[in-house]
């Protein structure tokens, strides 16, 4: 049997010619892995169409995956990552910006807050034990019930300070609640 000879169709391109209209080297067309359409001796020849179904091919293999995930993998792990990244960084910047405001002594911190004016009403407390017998050495001359009647109040206005620190987290949260609309 004859064997049929093939001669060069309209509109085919060898590798050199379809690699110059694309641009790129003939090398890079045959990393492509387009089929040729006919070859003619040594020549191999494609069309157009055979290079753009090769192109949608390779571009739609890209854009999914290789094969099923497996059983228990989320797809949506990926942006799930990224989201908690975001909030991470979100919540890092707030951290950071919060110290900056306490290292530039623009923000207290509450539990400091709490431990100096607890300081302070001990102190207020310890000052005013020690006025009823300062009156009474620097004024012997007082009436015993009205030196009384002094460290009564001063033993109420004591207990209010010893009180303070024990108060402020309730103080705190009743200024909370009138700042919520």
């Amino acid at each position: 049997m004859a064997e049929k000879e093939t001669t060069k169709q309209r509109g085919w391109l060898n590798k050199s010619e379809m690699a110059s209209s694309l641009g790129i080297s003939p090398q890079a067309f045959e990393k492509w892995g387009v089929q040729p359409i006919a070859r003619i001796g040594r020549e191999a020849f494609y069309t157009v169409s055979d290079v753009v179904e090769n192109r949608i091919q390779h571009a739609t293999r890209k854009q999914q995956p290789e094969g099923a995930l497996p059983e228990g993998i989320d797809p949506y792990a990926e942006v799930k990552l990224l989201q908690e990244r975001l909030r991470l960084t979100a919540a890092q910047a707030y951290a950071q910006e919060q110290k900056n405001q306490v290292q530039d002594k623009l923000l207290v911190p509450v539990p400091f807050a709490t431990f100096a004016l607890a300081k302070i009403a001990a102190k207020i407390g310890s000052k005013l034990e020690t006025v009823g017998k300062t009156i009474s050495r620097r004024h012997p001359d007082i009436e015993p019930r009205i030196l009384e009647s002094i460290e009564r109040e001063i033993a109420l206005a004591r207990n209010i300070a010893a009180q303070f620190g024990d108060d402020l987290p309730g103080y705190l949260d009743e200024y909370l609640a009138t700042m919520d609309p």
